[in-house]
């Protein structure tokens, strides 16, 4: 570990420790956008990077101060918790259970420690409005770092180590990376960060324009189709607010279209994938390919994941020998634990989603209520969901990912635990008013004079 990331990480564990509740998240969006995972060390053969120090202080502070998530336990946090059990249980399907369990139990740690710390430390729109803020400013220098480096072709994230000093070059354009570990997962971030900045748009709309623009450039200097496809996909979302009331109807819609899709092209549908290619040498056969493999080969991997992949496709990769690339989220789930494991993802994804359809509703019977600002994170969220077909998250870029399930689960028990005084507030009008139907966020409130 260099002195300077020694540094960072002492002020980083300081911060997390000593700030209030509100803003404790701001040392772990710093780390992950400012820290590599090259900086670290190791200890009984553990590989103890930053970002793992920082989470396991901010762990240790909650536990300490016995702080708790807000609204108490939800849906969405069982689902976590099975999800890390199986990956956990699903190491002994594995050649070296041992070895397996221990990076199995990184990654949980990873990916459940960081989920926590956002549900324990934010605490209903307020602090989602300000986490949402603070995303924006961190996110640019990032955004600077990164074209930087199409005009100097170097990396300045490299004297942390873990990213190569210059940025790759395809096609005669450079892939700016930041601290990320692919030009493709830097890009992806500014992506799916889109759609929160656009909901500060109405109340902070300085910060909204600061975010969009860092957000844009993370795009466009990756320099890759993969997040120019996450940002449309965000675009259409939030472009279908208007006809919010339909979309089960939009739901119905897709999987027709799809099943349409597959009669009439004589590739399977999700080879339409293979046809995407917005910044030039796209590799979204692979992608395709990879899906209809991972289909092929089910029986090898569907109890508890496989440690064999490299047949999967003609080619494999120069940092594993037994491993094809695994360019698919969900697919890199059954890699680990078989189809169980993908199915508590999806789950976990389903659950936002549900949330945030219902907070869109309870907003939408406040008179003072927020529903589009829901909407916006609902649209991150399903940017992140289409970005995993095509994209692994396999560095501190799955952060965002957690921290936008976390905000979703937070947010609805938030409104939740507030529901039973908005009711009594409707009832109190209703009674004042004679006859009336009033929307309370536990159902209607029907009162006669």
């Amino acid at each position: 570990m260099t002195p300077l990331a020694l540094l960072f990480l002492l002020v980083a564990v300081a911060a997390i420790w000593s700030l209030p509740r509100q803003w404790a998240p701001v040392p772990l969006l710093a780390t992950a956008c400012y820290m590599t995972l090259g900086q670290g060390t190791e200890l009984a053969g553990l590989n103890l990077h930053v970002m793992r120090l920082v989470l396991l202080a901010g762990l240790v502070r909650v536990l300490v101060r016995r702080e708790r998530a807000a609204g108490g336990w939800s849906g969405m946090d069982h689902l976590f918790a099975a999800w890390g059990g199986w990956a956990l249980a699903a190491s002994v399907f594995h050649e070296s259970p041992s070895d397996t369990f221990i990076n199995h139990a990184g990654m949980v740690f990873n990916i459940a420690g960081a989920y926590i710390l956002f549900r324990v430390f934010v605490h209903g729109r307020e602090d989602v409005v300000r986490l949402t803020q603070v995303l924006a400013v961190v996110l640019v220098p990032v955004a600077l770092e990164m074209l930087n480096e199409q005009f100097t072709r170097h990396n300045w994230f490299s004297l942390f180590g873990g990213v190569p000093e210059e940025p790759a070059i395809r096609n005669g354009r450079l892939r700016s990376q930041g601290p990320f570990a692919h030009a493709i997962l830097a890009g992806t971030v500014g992506a799916v960060c889109t759609p929160l900045m656009v909901a500060l748009w109405r109340e902070r709309p300085w910060q909204a324009r600061v975010g969009m623009c860092a957000c844009g450039i993370m795009v466009l200097t990756s320099a890759s189709s993969g997040p120019l496809a996450s940002l449309l996909v965000a675009m259409l979302a939030l472009l279908l607010w208007r006809w919010r009331h339909l979309t089960r109807q939009m739901r119905v819609a897709a999987v027709v279209g799809y099943i349409l899709l597959d009669l009439v092209m004589k590739a399977p549908a999700y080879y339409i994938i293979a046809r995407i290619d917005l910044a030039g040498g796209s590799t979204g056969w692979h992608r395709a390919e990879l899906i209809r493999k991972a289909l092929e080969h089910l029986p090898e991997w569907w109890l508890g994941g496989t440690d064999y992949t490299r047949h999967w496709m003609p080619y494999g990769v120069p940092w594993s020998e037994n491993h094809a690339d695994i360019t698919n989220h969900y697919l890199a789930q059954g890699v680990r634990g078989g189809v169980l494991l993908i199915v508590l993802f999806i789950s976990i994804l389903w659950a936002g989603f549900r949330y945030v359809g219902r907070l869109v509703k309870l907003e939408e019977s406040h008179p003072s209520g927020k529903p589009f600002f829901w909407w916006c994170v609902g649209c991150s969220l399903f940017a992140h969901a289409a970005t995993c077909i095509s994209v692994a998250y396999f560095d501190q870029s799955v952060m965002f990912l957690v921290m936008t399930l976390a905000i979703c689960a937070s947010g609805f028990k938030a409104v939740e635990a507030e529901g039973i005084p908005c009711a009594r507030e409707n009832e109190e009008l209703a009674a004042g008013l004679g006859t009336a139907h009033v929307q309370g966020d536990h159902g209607t409130v029907q009162k006669l004079s």
